[in-house]
């Protein structure tokens, strides 16, 4: 296989899809039950908004418009996720071809992607607006190199369409086309580019398509803002100067939890010829890492500015996966054979994302020998089904205040409305639906009362209160050891 790709690097992107149907295929084999981000997916694939809360809505958008044609499911949100992560590498290699002269070199960055821990460990655990961010950064690199090397007006168009998609993907993209330019504008000879009259065409491109979304955010700018820079900020009564330490340590812990598997990776695979790779330096290599350091820069302005205390990993994967190109083109740069190194980082690398998604498929059926339940061993088919026999039917709305059934049921019960009181308010959820499924849990109670929520939702829908009589349902988990269960409690409503 190493030989293959040796000879032929372009069957490096075969490979990359041949993991990526792997991660699909054990996902779907694993379990049928949501992670977090999978069920507010699958309760958001409902609706069609301009936006949907804190996190851009293009993956929101993408996921809809798949619900749409071929129906929410775990299938469809697998495929969606996995397809963005392949086009991610597909065009971060297409964009490392137009700097590098070398394949195999444009093969060890295509496959540098996937030494990330977001994209061999996050993702597949579970991530949603990153991936597509990661998809728009990919998009955007290979527009951008290719127009600093061969430019036309459909480069300039293709940066564009990147950068418009990113903008609505994630939105500290927005600091890499910035760094970009201001990383080119050094090079005298690359400078004429940003100042061709083609880049306005880029500009309106990307306006467009950010402008739809631009307008809702004119509208709830704190709604939008408000969930991020809550959680940036942990320890706001420390005081400004701890804060600003504590910030800055998280922002330097992130960025090396972040880069230590890429750049540990390359050492090893060229751990002959690090001191030449170090001290070597070419046009491609001052342009990429200038825009490495200005996003990190920017990341450091933003913490101190904002008093963030907390910085996670995934969100600088945007602009730390430019590490392994940056390495690459230094690597051509030192006119190093890359022969032998690009056969150990294939191997390093294909042996730690398939035994990363080994292990990640495994802890569902794993942890319970231990005790140990996780979100993919909550029984949300045994509900439906027990539901559907009690009561003789399949509802056409469901009532929870739980996301995670929010979205389980819904991509069990693909023709049921399934609304939450307060989040699907003011989304268009028509509450005069029957059969009407209200269904709810706590950790704490296995009978619990009806959360006062719920109840009043159920009034105002014109449920008479004498009818609303709760069912206690205790089942066994998936993989579940013993007697473990676990309690949904329901009421179900014919008329």
């Amino acid at each position: 296989m190493l030989e293959t790709i040796d000879r032929r690097p372009g069957a490096v992107a075969l490979a990359v899809a041949g993991y990526f149907l792997l991660c699909i295929t054990l996902r779907l084999a694993v379990s049928n039950s949501l992670e977090i981000d999978e069920a507010e997916q699958a309760f958001l694939s409902q609706f069609l908004l301009l936006g949907y809360g804190p996190q851009p809505p293009f993956y929101n958008w993408l996921q809809y418009g798949l619900a749409q044609a071929i129906g929410t499911s775990l299938a469809t949100m697998t495929i969606l996720k996995n397809g963005l992560l392949f086009l991610c590498c597909l065009f971060y290699g297409l964009a490392a071809r137009h700097v590098l002269e070398d394949r195999r070199l444009s093969a060890t960055a295509m496959l540098g992607v996937l030494t990330l821990p977001p994209v061999f460990l996050l993702a597949q655990r579970d991530l949603s607006h990153t991936v597509a961010a990661l998809f728009a950064v990919s998009l955007f690199l290979y527009g951008f190199l290719k127009t600093l090397t061969r430019p036309s007006l459909f480069s300039y168009l293709v940066t564009g369409v990147a950068v418009g998609i990113g903008l609505i993907a994630k939105y500290n993209f927005v600091l890499l086309p910035l760094a970009a330019i201001l990383a080119v504008l050094p090079e005298a000879k690359l400078r004429a580019r940003i100042l061709d009259w083609r880049i306005l065409a880029a500009i309106a491109v990307a306006c467009l398509i950010t402008l739809p979304h631009g307008f809702w955010i004119l509208q709830n700018l704190d709604f939008a803002s408000s969930g991020t820079l809550n959680e940036m900020r942990e320890r706001e009564a420390e005081g400004p100067l701890l804060q600003a330490l504590h910030g800055v340590y998280s922002l330097g812990s992130a960025i090396v939890g972040g880069s230590l598997v890429p750049l540990l990776f390359f050492g090893i695979a060229f751990r002959g010829n690090i001191r030449a790779i170090w001290q070597v330096e070419s046009q491609w290599s001052r342009i990429i890492g200038r825009m490495i350091a200005l996003c990190l820069a920017a990341v450091l302005v933003i913490v101190l500015g904002l008093a963030a205390t907390h910085v996670r990993e995934k969100w600088l994967v945007l602009f730390l996966v430019l590490i392994p190109l940056y390495l690459s083109v230094k690597i051509e740069a030192a006119d190093i054979d890359p022969t032998a190194g690009f056969r150990r980082f294939a191997l390093m690398v294909g042996f730690v994302v398939v035994t990363a998604l080994v292990v990640v498929s495994a802890r569902a059926i794993v942890r319970p020998w231990f005790g140990a339940y996780s979100r993919l061993n909550i029984p949300y088919a045994a509900l439906v089904d027990a539901v559907t026999e009690a009561e003789g039917g399949r509802p056409a709305l469901v009532l929870t205040n739980d996301k995670q059934i929010a979205g389980n049921i819904r991509t069990l019960i693909a023709e049921a409305a399934v609304a939450m009181p307060r989040l699907s308010n003011p989304l268009p959820i028509d509450l005069s639906k029957r059969p009407l499924l209200a269904v709810w849990h706590d950790d704490a109670n296995p009978a619990p009362p009806m959360p006062d929520l719920l109840k009043d939702a159920l009034k105002a829908s014109g449920v008479p209160e004498a009818a609303i009589t709760p069912r206690n349902l205790a089942l066994p988990y998936l993989y579940g050891s013993g007697s473990d269960r676990y309690a949904f409690s329901y009421v179900w409503v014919s008329k």
